[in-house]
């Protein structure tokens, strides 16, 4: 029951931290694409979390202790606190560009828009589904076995792979093209956490570095 309870208040806090940051910018409750991602967050993360609850509850547990605070490592401290101001500024200049017209998204892009953010936020729970070591801390756990195979096959960091495709979705779903260009300095402090994370794991992971002769890209497959 605990956990449950842990899961609805979790479940809970990021849209309507969200909603609260977007609404309040804007200066307005009539902004149907806010209320739209408000619902995919909350879809998107409840059916997530209610599937590693039932299928996963350690993965789960996990995945919930999460934030700069919980990193060990004072590099991803920085990182996640970076990761963080920059998905808050990408709300704020949503929220600015809607309050003052700035740029004008067509409807069926904010549509798309909303279906890269609902892929980024189901992807940890695929990524989960195959590594059961998937967190959300930099760490190497007690037993951890190397995951090379689903979507490890394709990256290194798929979990990563779905944050950006997250990170895309947002400021086109809350129709901003000006928001996209907080994708930027998004994708440098996860750059930055990713290599920070394979120093760790060449280190502490037994076979991680034969992996990455594997599979050679660690973000996007063809790229990075």
């Amino acid at each position: 029951m605990k956990a449950v309870l842990r899961l609805l208040i979790s479940g809970l806090a990021q849209p309507v931290v969200l909603a609260v940051i977007v609404f309040a910018v804007a200066g307005t409750v009539d902004y149907w694409q806010a209320w739209l991602l408000v619902a995919v967050f909350l879809v998107s993360v409840w059916t997530s979390n209610l599937y590693l609850l039932r299928a996963h509850p350690a993965a789960l547990e996990r995945r919930m202790r999460g934030g700069p605070g919980a990193e060990t490592r004072a590099v991803q401290k920085a990182v996640m606190a970076g990761l963080w101001g920059s998905l808050l500024m990408m709300l704020v200049i949503s929220g600015l560009d809607h309050r003052f017209g700035w740029t004008h998204v067509p409807p069926p892009i904010s549509l798309a828009g909303n279906v890269l953010v609902a892929v980024g936020l189901m992807a940890p729970m695929l990524v989960v589904i195959q590594n059961n070591y998937a967190g959300s801390t930099v760490r190497v756990e007690a037993g951890q076995r190397l995951a090379s195979t689903g979507l490890y096959g394709l990256v290194r960091h798929p979990m990563y792979t779905g944050n950006v495709i997250m990170m895309i979705g947002i400021p086109l779903a809350l129709g901003s093209y000006w928001a996209l260009i907080l994708v930027i300095p998004g994708l440098t402090v996860i750059a930055m956490r990713i290599r920070d994370e394979e120093h760790l794991l060449r280190e502490e992971l037994d076979g991680y570095l034969e992996y990455t002769q594997k599979v050679r890209y660690r973000l996007v497959p063809g790229m990075w």
